[in-house]
């Protein structure tokens, strides 16, 4: 009998006991326990929102506005299928690589493989960068600005390259450029521990997709016709849609990247605008007085030249600060897109390099001139020698690796459709689909 009873017993035991509580899994180095601050976790879930609506569709349509009708579905295939391979790859091993840690020989440059797969995540861990923020939503959050990136590049290469290339391009491209210039100028790397402040992607963003764009637009080649055929926008309403959707968009890539609902963020956000608008009116002075007319391309090209030179100063400088780079980084795009490129003959077909390469760069450097301990504790130690080093490691890291990725497509999927193919256009050639009007 109390062999027959030993069993049950025991299982009674077991329950009033209560059940077995686990130890607590052992954080990753780049992890801490989450503190939960909800209204930070509402604003960044809105701003995760903003930031991929400036891919898709923003920056989809601004960039489809301005190709020849033959290509508009070529283009907007372009940045849903960087969406798609970049989500994928950060879910694999892109954040990983982007905010992890590797060992001590290598963590200066790269990230490493402990979270791939986000194993290791749960929903109470949060990156130490962020304790207030669940790090599902911060990595949900930063991956809307690794998708974006390689986005950008394709408008420098539109209208010429193969599909099937632009697939592998951008897949070898956030693995081998975008997250180690990630890691190393906001995931712990030797850039952001030189000093060298990157509000919220002024290189790790622009730059290193407006050189990769360069050098694209360089190897590529320029477009059959380019110099002699009339390449003019197919729809400029699509443009301005665009860019309205990437301001609106752009105050959760800036006012997100404060990581909280606070002061910063809120002047991040008023000097988003006011940089905006300032550009505008710099790039069309410029233009009014080059080409006798202003333009509406003009201007909305301006503006994103204002939204691209604030990026990094965002939340480090004063309104006056931002309205000064504002206006200086409208004429700068302007020279970059138009003066440049015509001087050396180079075809970036919807100005990469122009809008966010040279943005970039002079919003880079202003950061180190105009940021303001009393706006942001960050910007007590700005100089602009540390930007100017900060800036050099991207723009070379980038070009050499954009310049290898690109002879890897070269030598395996091919660069360039035919000419016949170029010619009658990549929506039916590479896509088998045509826009009927």
């Amino acid at each position: 009998m109390k062999r027959l009873l030993a069993a049950p017993l025991a299982v009674l035991a077991g329950l009033a006991a209560g059940p077995a509580i686990a130890a607590p899994a052992a954080l990753l180095t780049h992890q801490a326990p989450l503190q939960p601050n909800e209204a930070s976790s509402a604003w960044i879930l809105t701003s995760t929102a903003l930031v991929l609506m400036m891919t898709l569709p923003g920056l989809a349509l601004f960039y489809g506005g301005m190709v020849r009708r033959k290509n508009v579905i070529a283009t907007l295939a372009h940045s849903t299928a960087a969406f798609a391979i970049v989500t994928v790859l950060w879910f694999a091993a892109g954040y990983s690589l982007s905010f992890g840690s590797s060992g001590p020989a290598t963590n200066g440059i790269v990230g490493g493989l402990d979270a791939a797969f986000l194993n290791g995540v749960t929903p109470s861990t949060a990156h130490g960068l962020a304790p207030g923020l669940p790090e599902f939503l911060w990595i949900a959050y930063q991956l809307t600005f690794a998708v974006i990136t390689p986005a950008l590049i394709a408008g420098a290469f539109a209208e010429r390259i193969k599909f099937s290339a632009s697939i592998l391009f951008f897949f070898l491209w956030h693995l081998l450029v975008y997250a180690p210039i990630c890691h190393q100028v906001w995931g712990g790397g030797w850039i952001g521990s030189l000093g060298v402040l990157d509000f919220a992607g002024g290189a790790v963003v622009h730059v290193n997709a407006g050189v990769a764009g360069l050098v694209a637009a360089l190897v590529l080649g320029p477009r059959h016709g380019f110099g002699r055929d009339n390449m003019a926008p197919h729809n400029l309403a699509f443009t301005a849609i665009g860019a309205g959707l990437l301001l609106v968009g752009w105050l959760g890539f800036n006012a997100g990247s404060a990581w909280a609902a606070d002061g910063i963020a809120a002047v991040a956000a008023f000097n988003t605008l006011l940089a905006a608008a300032a550009a505008a009116i710099g790039w069309i002075a410029v233009e009014w007085i080059d080409h006798k007319r202003p333009t509406l391309l003009g201007l909305l090209s301006g503006l994103v030249a204002g939204l691209v030179g604030i990026t990094p100063a965002a939340g480090l400088v004063d309104p006056k600060g931002a309205f000064v780079i504002g206006l200086v980084s409208g004429p700068a795009c302007y020279a970059g897109a138009v003066w440049l490129k015509r001087a050396l003959k180079y075809d970036d077909s919807l100005d990469a390099f122009g809008l966010h390469g040279v943005g970039g760069i002079v919003g880079a450097l202003l950061t180190g001139v105009f940021a303001t301990a009393a706006i942001n504790p960050a910007g007590a130690d700005a100089g602009l020698l540390k930007q100017a080093i900060g800036l050099v490691a991207v723009i070379a890291w980038s070009a050499v690796g954009t310049f290898l990725i690109l002879m890897v497509c070269k030598f395996t999927t091919g660069l360039r459709v035919a000419k016949d193919e170029e010619i009658e256009g990549l929506d039916y050639t590479q896509h088998g689909e045509t826009i009927h009007q």
